[in-house]
């Protein structure tokens, strides 16, 4: 009896000593991958997050850039790795759109594959018009798309959020504005400019120094209501084009299966950062703004829009160029 006692201690004790999971972490290194190139909107806020988590958990957080297939490459590397919270991912809301689109070999399981950390910031899209369209507001827009039939909007290509914001407004509208895909947003730009599209919707890092020009007349922003990065442009919705909700959005996601102490962890300390007031200013900068919030609430926010870009592709029958 007494043996039997002791090995019932010794086994509660060793049961004790088994560190918690996630119990340390981070005790090396840690690896950020960007499956965009050095310099593109997900890099730079990529690095503005990995430089001050290398300052507050004393380890160093690396971003590794592994661009192709529309960030796929990426966020397949990361979903096949350890699920320790020592290989993470940063990336835009468009991998939950290119996962309709890309052939499924080729692509993880986005909903399964990666458990949501953190949404870093929500950005914004803006609909522009050239001038000589001779709009300045949606009414405007409406009203001479109904009577001059053919009007075009360029996109950075089919399947963007972009692309989707303009059949959204197609079908909200009651008009048939002509989508126009374009490998990026500069060359849209550069065609809209040239006078050969009427329309182009993109973020306001790329539209608004033109709008601040004269050579491109704002229009609205595609979402419910103003966004405090420009709050002076009154949004489609509030203008009377209804269901308008086509936002962008950076976040955080680690491999599925990552110990929830970890994510627990990497929430909390990341969202301290994007409380910061210099990392506000320059997520800003960015036209960013930062929003933090629960790994539940981040996790919400992937499967919805997941489910809803899911139906509005099959909706519009949108493909890949």
């Amino acid at each position: 009896m007494r043996i039997l006692i002791c090995l019932l201690l010794s086994c509660c004790s060793l049961a004790q000593a088994q560190p918690a999971p996630g119990a340390g972490y981070p005790a090396q290194p840690v690896t950020i991958v960007v499956g965009y190139p050095p310099g593109a909107g997900t890099d730079v806020l990529a690095r503005l997050v990995a430089l001050r988590l290398a300052k507050r958990l004393g380890q160093p957080f690396v971003v590794e850039n592994l661009p192709g297939a529309s960030g796929m490459i990426g966020a397949s590397h990361v979903a096949k790795a350890a699920p320790d919270g020592y290989t993470l991912l940063v990336a835009p809301n468009t991998l939950f759109l290119a996962a309709h689109l890309l052939p499924k070999a080729s692509t993880p399981d986005v909903v399964r594959a990666f458990a949501p950390v953190i949404q870093l910031s929500q950005g914004m899209l803006l609909l522009a018009a050239r001038p000589g369209l001779g709009v300045s507001d949606a009414a405007g827009l409406v009203a001479l798309a109904r009577k001059r039939p053919g009007l075009s909007y360029g996109s950075p290509g089919s399947g963007s959020p972009m692309h989707i914001a303009g059949e959204l407004f197609n079908r909200a509208a009651g008009v048939s504005i002509t989508h126009v895909p374009y490998k990026g947003t500069a060359p849209a730009i550069t065609d809209l400019l040239g006078g050969h599209i009427d329309l182009i919707y993109g973020v306001p890092g790329s539209l608004w120094p033109h709008v601040q020009a004269g050579k491109m007349v704002a229009l609205g922003v595609v979402q419910p209501t103003r966004s405090t990065l420009l709050p002076q442009v009154p949004t489609l919705e509030e203008q009377g084009v209804k269901g308008l909700d086509v936002t962008t959005w950076y976040g955080m996601l680690a491999p599925a299966g990552t110990p929830a102490p970890v994510v627990a962890r990497l929430n909390r300390e990341v969202a301290a950062i994007l409380a910061e007031p210099d990392v506000q200013k320059e997520f800003r900068a960015q036209w960013e703004v930062p929003v933090g919030g629960s790994a539940e609430d981040f996790t919400r926010r992937t499967r919805d829009d997941y489910t809803r870009a899911g139906a509005i592709i099959a909706e519009f029958g949108i493909r890949l160029d």
